[in-house]
């Protein structure tokens, strides 16, 4: 293969990755607590003796969207929305993990959980306990519960202390590679939960661009590999 076969394949691998992120997004713009993901592409230049240089690209990184998501009022207890830049922490099998979907309830031992059952954690890293014969929950917006009145604890508030090392696990949950910190720059609203992000119409319109974007680089490559062909052909005449 000649050099523009590669420098086509390089950007039609990307294109496929970038394809997969959109779909995804796609899939999950109902999903409460989704954040929606971007693909950053990366030019690798190398020039040639005595020929234009080459340019090759990559799209490997992937980055997440910090807007937020529309507010949904549920009136569920135990239904938690971030207003603002933050993070709830909960307890997995994996270890500590940062998450918006919060839509929780108590577990038969009074915990806080998750959909999955994974505890979720206070402000110092304790799994919040809810006790069963409370009549009534209230949330506070620094994260303060109380049972009939009583504090028990602080539901945390986080933030990795270097953006690019929140690392996306699966749908709406989030790994850090590096520091966390407290946050004091969102609340928590209660009864509500946050949706989605994704703006499915801008998502479909870039899967659409993508896919035409596919399309001429293997046009492209099918009329490269003919022209190769016929030159062969030529030369053994």
């Amino acid at each position: 293969m000649e050099t523009t076969g590669y420098v086509t394949l390089s950007r039609q691998t990307g294109l496929m990755r970038e394809m997969q992120v959109v779909a995804n997004n796609i899939a999950n713009s109902a999903t409460t607590g989704y954040r929606q993901e971007g693909l950053i592409f990366s030019e690798f230049i190398q020039s040639t003796p005595g020929q234009s240089s080459i340019s090759m690209s990559r799209a490997n990184i992937r980055n997440t969207s910090a807007e937020q998501g529309a507010l949904t009022q549920t009136n569920g207890t135990f239904d938690l929305a971030i207003e603002g830049d933050g993070y709830f922490k909960v307890e997995t099998p994996m270890g500590e993990r940062l998450t918006r979907a919060g839509a929780f309830s108590p577990n038969a031992d009074g915990d806080l959980v998750t959909a999955d059952g994974n505890r979720v954690l206070d402000a110092g890293g304790s799994p919040v306990f809810v006790p069963g014969d409370a009549e009534t929950i209230n949330i506070a917006p620094d994260g303060t519960i109380s049972a009939d009145g009583n504090p028990l604890g602080q539901i945390g508030l986080f933030m990795p202390t270097e953006p690019h090392t929140l690392v996306r696990e699966d749908g709406v949950m989030f790994r850090v590679d590096g520091d966390v910190e407290e946050t004091d720059q969102a609340k928590i609203l209660q009864g509500f939960v946050e949706g989605s992000n994704v703006n499915a119409i801008s998502q479909l319109a870039r899967m659409i661009e993508i896919q035409r974007a596919y399309e001429m680089g293997q046009s492209f490559l099918e009329t490269e590999d003919q022209r190769i062909r016929n030159a062969i052909k030529n030369l053994i005449k």
